[in-house]
């Protein structure tokens, strides 16, 4: 067993924190677990954040019940067998305190804001909370809006270390996320499973993956089974030219019918991304910051 890094005499001991945000993929919680075990060796202690960016601005010292809602100690007795299980054991949210809303905030952070403003940015709040816990450096594990934030507090100093994690292999800046592969292998077996019924009624199956911004799920999955075409968000599609294309694959299929992958985000030529319902914080400063970078 490898022995703990020793401190030097008076040499306080160093502490970090680690949270996870967004949605919840297979590979957290051994991500998790390993960073503590990591981290023990090398003698620093670890602080893990509850619900994501909401834990860390939601956090309140004078609050008797906060290390259980918001703050606990990660040891590798406590996170022993955690990677068995999948979820994240850290909880989530989709909280971007850039543009937190007042509506979902406890009562203590409400008291921030003025008379009738209901968005604001509380990235001050967040660092000086990351202060009072005596945190030197934070580990977020999420995707684009999730780490849209952690890129925040790097630039204000605040040392960070991101690790990507989401099932459309979107973060700018790597190859590999968290959850990729599984999001792919799962699409692979859906789409197996559906030829059956497909060719069963000589039928055209059109499967609608994740990739809002993104199209190598929809690519990768495509490709893996095999399917006749593959519309990713990236390349805007002529709907005539591809319901030509389709019938044709189909046709010369002996079973006579075909399949088609499509990212979530894919628009027609000259058209639009459609999108519906009240986007949530990391949604709107994602839209915000692309807008006016």
């Amino acid at each position: 067993m490898k022995k703990k890094a020793k401190r030097p005499p008076g040499k306080k001991r160093a502490t970090i924190a680690i949270l996870t945000g967004g949605g919840d993929v297979p590979g957290l919680n051994p991500c998790i677990k390993t960073l503590v075990y990591r981290a023990a060796s090398e003698g620093i202690k670890v602080i893990g954040i509850r619900r994501g960016w909401a834990g860390i601005l939601g956090y309140d010292p004078h609050d008797p019940e906060v290390h259980f809602k918001y703050v606990q100690e990660l040891t590798p007795p406590e996170v022993r067998t955690i990677d068995r299980s999948g979820g994240t054991y850290l909880h989530t949210s989709r909280t971007n305190p850039s543009s937190a809303r007042k509506k979902d905030l406890p009562k203590h952070l409400q008291k921030l804001y003025k008379p009738g403003e209901e968005e604001k940015d509380l990235t001050s709040q967040v660092l000086k909370n990351l202060q009072d816990l005596g945190i030197e450096a934070i580990i977020p594990i999420g995707g684009d809006d999730t780490l849209s934030f952690a890129d925040r507090l790097h630039r204000e100093g605040f040392p960070v270390i991101a690790i990507p994690k989401t099932m459309d292999n979107d973060v700018f800046g790597t190859d590999y996320c968290i959850g990729f592969s599984t999001a792919v292998t799962r699409s692979v077996t859906f789409i197996h499973a559906l030829r059956t019924s497909t060719g069963s009624h000589e039928r055209i199956a059109v499967i609608e993956l994740f990739g809002r911004y993104c199209g190598e799920t929809s690519l990768v999955a495509a490709y893996l089974a095999g399917v006749d075409r593959a519309i990713i968000s990236e390349v805007p599609f002529d709907v005539e030219r591809l319901a030509k294309l389709i019938m044709e694959d189909k046709r010369e299929n002996p079973k006579n019918y075909a399949m088609i992958t499509i990212s979530e985000g894919a628009r027609m030529v000259k058209g639009e991304m459609l999108l519906s319902g009240e986007p949530d914080e990391s949604e709107a400063f994602l839209s915000h910051a692309k807008r006016y970078p």
